[in-house]
C-alpha cells in the first residue's frame, strides 16, 4: 500500500500519454509561475507597502515570498504530483491566512479586502490551486501509454 502511494505521488507528465502529458506540463509551468508571482506580490507588499513594519506579519510576508518562489521553481523543475500537492497546500494556506486576518485578525493585525493587491494575491493563489490541481489530476488519472491501448487478442493461425 505504501509503495502504491509513493508511486502515485511520483507520477508526472512523462508517465502519461503525449496529450495528457502536455496538459500536465502546462499546468505545472503555469502553476509554478503563479506561485512565483504570488511571492513577488507578497515581497512587493513587504518591501514597498509597509508590511515589513508589522510585527510578526512582516516576517511572515517575507517568508511567504521566499517560499512561494522556491515552491514555484520546484513545481516547474520536478513536475510531480507531490510538488503540486506542496504548491496547492501552500496557496491554500496563504488564502486561509488572509481570510482569517480579514475576518478575525491574525497576530494582532486585521487586514482588509481593500488593501493593496488583496484581490490580485487571492485570485493568484486560487488560480495556483486550480492549475496545479489539474496538473496533478491529469498525472493521477490519465492512463499510461501501455495501459491506454491494450494489446490485441491473439488468434490462432
Amino acid at each position: 500500500m505504501e509503495n502504491v502511494l509513493i508511486s502515485r505521488l511520483q507520477s508526472g507528465p512523462r508517465r502519461v500519454g503525449r496529450g495528457p502529458g502536455l496538459v500536465a506540463t502546462v499546468g505545472f509551468v503555469l502553476g509554478g509561475g503563479l506561485l512565483v508571482y504570488s511571492g513577488f506580490v507578497h515581497f512587493h507588499l513587504w518591501q514597498s507597502e509597509g508590511y515589513r513594519h508589522i510585527a510578526t506579519i512582516g516576517p511572515l510576508f517575507l517568508a511567504q515570498s521566499i517560499a512561494a518562489v522556491a515552491l514555484g521553481i520546484l513545481a516547474v523543475a520536478v513536475r510531480r504530483v507531490w510538488a503540486a500537492a506542496l504548491g496547492i497546500g501552500f496557496a491554500l494556506s496563504t488564502m486561509a491566512g488572509f481570510v482569517i486576518s480579514v475576518d478575525h485578525g491574525l497576530f494582532g493585525f486585521k487586514d482588509s479586502w481593500s488593501a493593496p493587491f488583496a484581490h490580485t494575491a487571492f485570485v493568484t493563489d486560487l488560480a495556483t490551486v486550480v492549475t496545479l490541481g489539474v496538473a496533478a489530476a491529469v498525472c493521477l488519472l490519465a492512463p499510461t501509454p501501455a495501459s491506454a491501448s491494450p494489446a490485441p487478442a491473439r488468434t490462432p493461425a
